[in-house]
């Protein structure tokens, strides 16, 4: 293990040993450069620029991606991710030169990879950003005003049917982020608007501080918070979020356009099981969804119920609510092994396919070999010092595989 990530991890008490037992370090180092637990890397910059634009359960590192890019792949070439959820494949692809195709079933997800890889007038954005969040601001005040019994005969108070947002929202809430939502289609940067709306609604939720990821039902009395060590409150309002990530992200969408290239992106909304491509594949680099773990419509409810997105739960491979039992992982492999055999007619003879998966099940050897792939190499890595604060730490590996 390299040094510096020996030394954050006897600062957080990590077994290096137990690591070691499972992945082989030195043997990362040789091949790839990088020991691929990430240790030393902070939080701010596994995150950097629009890879923080709105939070994903389940996304794999940047520096990943970008270490199997720059040694398998080079500019110009075409690489494929067939699930590509928040798009960090298409967005490290193109600040390397790399052209990118991303298929992805969920249309809030479409929507994350669209704003992140969008071309911007970026004084434009910024000013319809800030005059969205004035206009909120405004309406706030008088939300304020009227509840301490200032009239205000002007004041239109909003309404909803969604069961799900009166259950997850205090009152003061609802009302910012449905007048927050009724303006959005005035600008033109309506689509950034949206994903900065979704953003603060997930931090708005009446839920824990520290539990954003997986939350059980809504708290509207004050808890024992395990983040900030102290009695908290439940939130009620959203205007301090969107104040937050409005400037946030204009401050990422100009870090991205400081770095990114004229490399192309596609993204394409779609089932990877029968989806129909137009260009031939150099290689694929992807992170399939994992047997039971994530209801990747449902981690997104809020975006869903504010939006109308249509929702395509059904056709989710290896969703949380089919569990991990016998059927489950069959299902889960069906479905994989019909994915990449529909890419495999846009894939080059030779191309590499790198696929990132805990593999608990051992399900992957026989899935490439399946889809007429040769396992060339497999490296293991921790998931540590995750996003999402729990104490789900696990193995994951990178299985390099060949078409033949």
């Amino acid at each position: 293990m390299l040094e510096t990530n020996k030394k954050v991890a006897a600062k957080f008490g990590i077994d290096t040993d137990h690591i070691e037992k499972y992945a082989d370090t030195q043997r990362n180092i040789e091949i790839l450069g990088n020991d691929l637990t990430f240790l030393g890397l902070r939080e701010r910059e596994r995150t950097k620029h629009v890879h923080r634009l709105h939070p994903y359960l389940g996304k794999f590192i940047p520096q990943l991606v970008e270490i199997f890019l720059k040694k398998y792949f080079k500019k110009a070439d075409t690489v494929l991710d067939p699930f590509s959820g928040s798009g960090t494949t298409l967005v490290e692809a193109n600040v390397l030169g790399i052209n990118s195709i991303g298929v992805e079933l969920s249309s809030f997800n479409v929507l994350i990879q669209k704003v992140k890889t969008q071309e911007y007038n970026l004084p434009e954005v910024e000013k319809e950003i800030k005059d969205a969040l004035g206009r909120v601001r405004a309406f706030s005040r008088q939300l304020i005003g009227r509840k301490k019994g200032l009239f205000d005969s002007t004041f239109k108070r909003f309404e909803t049917d969604s069961e799900y947002i009166r259950t997850w929202f205090a009152d003061r809430t609802i009302q910012e982020i449905l007048f927050y939502q009724s303006i959005i289609e005035d600008y033109k940067y309506s689509d950034v608007l949206k994903v900065i709306l979704s953003r603060s609604a997930r931090s708005a939720r009446l839920i824990p501080h520290y539990d954003l990821a997986r939350p059980k039902k809504p708290i509207r009395e004050p808890y024992w918070c395990i983040k900030h060590k102290r009695v908290c409150k439940p939130i009620e309002e959203v205007l301090k979020f969107l104040n937050r990530y409005s400037y946030d992200t204009i401050q990422r969408l100009k870090e991205f356009d400081g770095i990114r290239t004229n490399a192309s992106i596609q993204i394409l909304q779609g089932d990877s099981r029968n989806i129909e491509l137009h260009d031939q594949i150099d290689g694929i680099f992807t992170s399939p969804p994992y047997v039971g773990i994530i209801d990747y419509h449902e981690q997104h409810r809020y975006a869903y119920e504010l939006f109308g997105f249509s929702r395509l739960d059904e056709l989710e491979i290896g969703p949380a609510k089919k569990r991990q039992n016998m059927l489950a992982k069959r299902d889960y492999t069906e479905g994989i092994i019909d994915v990449f055999q529909n890419m495999n007619r846009y894939l080059k003879s030779k191309a590499p396919v790198f696929i990132v998966a805990n593999d608990k099940f051992g399900l992957y050897p026989k899935i490439g070999e399946v889809c007429g792939y040769k396992l060339i190499d497999q490296f293991n890595r921790p998931v540590l010092m995750r996003t999402e604060r729990d104490s789900n730490k696990y193995f994951e590996s990178i299985f390099h595989f060949r078409k033949e």
